[in-house]
Formats: C-alpha cells, sequence, structure tokens
C-alpha cells in the first residue's frame, strides 16, 4: 500500500480544540469517514472501543481505533492525525495528538510499534505536539506508513 494512502495528509488536522475525549474520537472518526477509509458505522466502533479500554498510549498521544470486530466496516488501512494544542482531558491525561487508525487487519499493531519508536525520542515527541505544518508532522510519521 503507498504512503499517501495511509497517510494522506489531507488526514493531518492541525490546531483543533475538542470539549472532551468523547468529541475528540468523533472528530477522529470523522476524518476517517471524510477520507473515504470507513463505512458509516465505524466512527461508532471507536466510541466503543474507548469504552472498554483507553487508547492513551503516553507522551499526550492515544490512538482511537475501532473494535475488532469492525474491521469489517475499513475500506481500507488509513491514519488521521488531529492535532490539539491545548490539550484534551484524557482520564486525568492530557491528550494533544490523536493518531485515528482504520485497520483491515492487524495493521495497528505495526502503527503502535513506529509510533513508540518516535515517541521515545522526546524531541520527536515535542514535535509533533506542538508542529504548526502539516508536513512536518506527515515527514515525521511517513515511516509509519512504509510499514504497512
Amino acid at each position: 500500500m503507498a504512503d499517501a494512502e495511509v497517510l494522506p495528509r489531507e488526514g493531518i488536522r492541525l490546531g483543533l480544540t475538542a470539549a472532551d475525549k468523547w468529541d475528540a474520537i468523533r472528530q477522529c472518526g470523522a476524518v476517517l469517514s471524510e477520507l473515504g477509509a470507513v463505512e458509516d458505522g465505524y466512527p461508532d466502533t471507536m466510541l466503543a472501543r474507548e469504552k472498554s479500554v483507553s487508547t492513551f498510549i503516553g507522551e499526550g498521544v492515544a490512538i482511537p481505533h475501532g473494535t475488532d470486530e469492525s474491521r469489517a466496516l475499513v475500506r481500507r488501512t488509513t491514519l488521521g492525525v488531529l492535532q490539539f494544542p491545548g490539550g484534551v482531558d484524557w482520564d486525568d491525561q492530557t491528550v494533544n495528538i490523536c493518531v485515528a487508525i482504520a485497520a483491515k487487519g492487524n495493521e495497528h499493531v505495526t502503527v503502535l510499534s513506529a509510533l513508540a519508536q518516535i515517541l521515545m525520542d522526546p524531541a520527536q515527541a515535542e514535535r509533533l505536539r506542538t508542529s504548526s505544518s502539516v508536513e512536518a508532522v506527515y515527514e515525521l510519521l511517513e515511516s509509519i506508513g512504509k510499514d504497512l
């Protein structure tokens, strides 16, 4: 799968605000829908996933994604990146970046691994949280798409 399909630049949204984590997750689902990556019911499964287990992974990052059963609603594996500079309360943690995942198979495991590599470098994690450039975010995360 080509990088552009997995991490389309139009799926990188910077400078957003969200009332709470549920609003942020809805926005993530909306981006995946706008990109044509998922069927209509997928965003609701992202909310269901969060109710069962938090998608917060540390360093100000959450990875909202659907339930295992929702894979049938995924048209193609795609990532969306939503930045919330003011932060979103996520179960007493602050999230500044949501990496929305629509995965047809187990690609979310590869995404987690690649994200972990990026987040282990505090300077890269900070750039991801604070960047005002879609291109800079794309360049930081494009390696994830190459691994899928």
